[in-house]
């Protein structure tokens, strides 16, 4: 029987997603996501980030290659998995990731190109969704 493995994710992404393809040919994408939490101590604001390593498969991980960038904020549903492997110096190392199921791609917001723009942004018509 498995055992409860689920986690479910939201910031923005700290760099452009890496779109690769295993030998026998399965699209995975790589991106890793910065996520804030806001906490008073002392009657003061403070701020915690904490950065996920993310890996996305097939269709999911097609989709997030081509439409996610760098600061795109998104919602990762999945599983946490820790690969462990032996240096070459001879120690264990170890790294833990999620792995999604689902990638929501929250709205893009456009910005006023001069002072003449109006004030109010422009949002997709549609946040996209990808999932298996």
């Amino acid at each position: 029987m498995n055992s409860l493995n689920s986690i479910l994710l939201e910031g923005n992404l700290t760099r452009d997603p890496v779109l690769k393809e295993t030998p026998k040919g399965s699209p995975v994408c790589e991106f890793s996501v910065a996520s804030n939490r806001f906490y008073r101590m002392d009657d003061e604001l403070q701020k915690e980030v904490s950065f996920f390593d993310v890996e996305t498969w097939n269709k999911v991980a097609e989709r997030c290659g081509g439409e996610l960038a760098k600061g795109r904020g998104v919602r990762v549903i999945g599983r946490l998995k820790q690969n462990r492997w032996v240096a070459t110096d001879g120690s264990n190392r170890s790294r833990v990731l999620i792995v999604a199921d689902h990638v929501e791609f929250k709205p893009q917001f456009s910005r006023p190109q001069d002072e003449d723009s109006t004030e109010s942004a422009d949002v997709e018509e549609e946040a996209l969704v990808a999932a298996l």
